[in-house]
């Protein structure tokens, strides 16, 4: 055996405990409470985020409104608050023609060209959202109108470049901004999935040393038995790292800022797929994320399709924190 055999026969048992997401490892979180939402006459709520003290949600099937999430006592359904506004034309961000008219049948068909997915907010009280079918970013100040970012063009170029954004209805799936409101994140949800990151700048906002974080291809088995294409469907950020939502395998993994590495993942299978809550093969998947010292907020865009126990409303569920934290390694 040559030397450098012998030396990676050595690193092998540190290779396998340095594996986060190996499915056997994987720690299961404990739901401590579900939560219907009431009051979204078009349902499909796909993006979540905390702003100042309320949690906030978006509807993909709605281009002028996002719902503040109102608790109730007692069990009863949560209710809305709804928030509209009016976004200006979205810019050509050089999306190809394929993408842009197949987005556009898709919108006339469903509802909702643009098709937001993702919500984020900073300290200041922007609110921002990203539209799938643009690959744009809305900013909602306080007290004045919507515009969108002036995104570098080289975010969708470099993007496509490494093998995202190819196909349409699988484009930025995920938002999330540092509360100084100058360093943003996107997550393209699949077919490849990656994560990008920007900064502000005083002539706007930019790409350094690239855009793309991480991009990845390739199918992985779920806990429902079957195979999928790796996915993102929504990011958190929270105490100096990213998270991302993985619907597909059910999990939540921790990200570094820098190159988007998975450093550890966590389950919510075991209680999200219990008969009562199991939509079957298709609808129910995990779309918007909220990661915070005690736990983890979900919420699920089940398509006004209903699940075993027959609720056909939007869920919202909320998860302890692991026995360890967040930031404990395996």
């Amino acid at each position: 055996m040559t030397p450098g055999a012998r030396a990676i026969l050595a690193l092998l048992p540190l290779l396998i405990l340095l594996q986060p997401c190996a499915a056997a490892e994987l720690e299961e979180l404990t739901l401590l409470d579900e939560h219907v939402i009431d009051g979204v006459p078009a349902g499909n709520l796909s993006g979540l985020e905390r702003c100042g003290d309320s949690l906030w949600t978006v509807s993909d099937r709605e281009d002028d409104r996002f719902y503040r999430l109102i608790p109730q006592a007692g069990g009863e359904p949560w209710q809305v608050e709804v928030e509209t506004f009016v976004a200006p034309p979205a810019p050509d961000v050089g999306l190809s023609a394929g993408l842009r008219s197949s987005a556009w049948v898709l919108g006339k068909m469903r509802g909702g060209e643009l098709d937001f997915e993702g919500l984020a907010c900073d300290m200041a009280g922007n609110r921002y959202l990203v539209s799938e079918s643009q690959a744009a970013v809305l900013q909602i100040p306080l007290a004045a109108p919507p515009s969108w970012l002036p995104l570098p063009p080289a975010l969708v170029r470099q993007a496509r470049a490494s093998g995202m954004l190819q196909q349409y209805n699988s484009l930025f799936e995920g938002i999330v901004i540092n509360p100084e409101g100058d360093r943003l994140w996107l997550a393209a949800e699949r077919e490849k999935r990656g994560l990008l990151a920007l900064q502000k700048r005083k002539g706007g906002w930019a790409c350094s040393d690239g855009c793309v974080l991480m991009s990845e291809g390739g199918r992985e088995d779920t806990p429902k038995g079957d195979s999928m294409p790796r996915d993102f469907s929504g990011l958190s950020l929270f105490d100096g790292k990213l998270y991302t939502l993985e619907r597909a395998t059910y999990r939540i993994c921790r990200r570094s800022l820098k190159h988007g590495d998975a450093e550890r993942c966590w389950s919510f299978a075991r209680e999200g797929l219990t008969e009562a809550r199991d939509y079957g093969k298709t609808w129910g998947m995990a779309e918007g994320l909220v990661v915070d010292a005690n736990g983890a907020w979900i919420m699920l865009d089940n398509g006004k399709h209903a699940r075993g126990d027959g609720e056909d409303r939007p869920i919202l569920w909320r998860f302890a924190a692991p026995a360890r934290g967040w930031g404990a390694n395996p």
